[in-house]
């Protein structure tokens, strides 16, 4: 993929018009993650829904349940420190896959709040992976 989609670049190009607000169907839900190529080192953004478990951020990677995971969950493995926009903010963080029961915890309570997420698990037969974000200090 050249780049980012049209929809995507329409996505970013409202969060950022508005501060991280109202964002298309998703509200006040939606972040922007900026990961780094693992293989052709480019930085790329991201729209993602996000929801909190306390005071870290959950991201997950359904790719809307397709058979595949998206590229940016192969970016952040390799390079784990990134930035994301959360509303009218700039924050680094460190990205750490959950497992286990933590993951399934933290995927059953996305889809509480997100619930197009229950449909993405019931299309795909790989284990849908859960992201937390981690702010960093300074």
């Amino acid at each position: 993929m050249a780049g980012p989609s049209d929809w995507n670049k329409k996505i970013i190009a409202q969060f950022r018009a508005n501060g991280g607000k109202n964002v298309a169907m998703f509200g006040d839900r939606l972040l922007l993650l900026t990961t780094k190529g693992a293989k052709s080192g480019r930085e790329r953004v991201n729209p993602l829904a996000y929801t909190r478990d306390r005071d870290r951020i959950v991201i997950v990677a359904s790719k809307a349940g397709a058979p595949t995971n998206p590229d940016w969950f192969h970016n952040l493995v390799a390079n784990p420190v990134t930035t994301i926009e959360l509303g009218s903010d700039k924050l680094t963080v460190r990205a750490t896959e959950a497992k286990g029961a933590e993951r399934d915890r933290l995927y059953a309570a996305h889809a509480a709040v997100l619930p197009q997420f229950k449909d993405y698990e019931t299309k795909t037969s790989r284990k849908i992976p859960v992201v937390v974000l981690e702010p960093l200090a300074g």
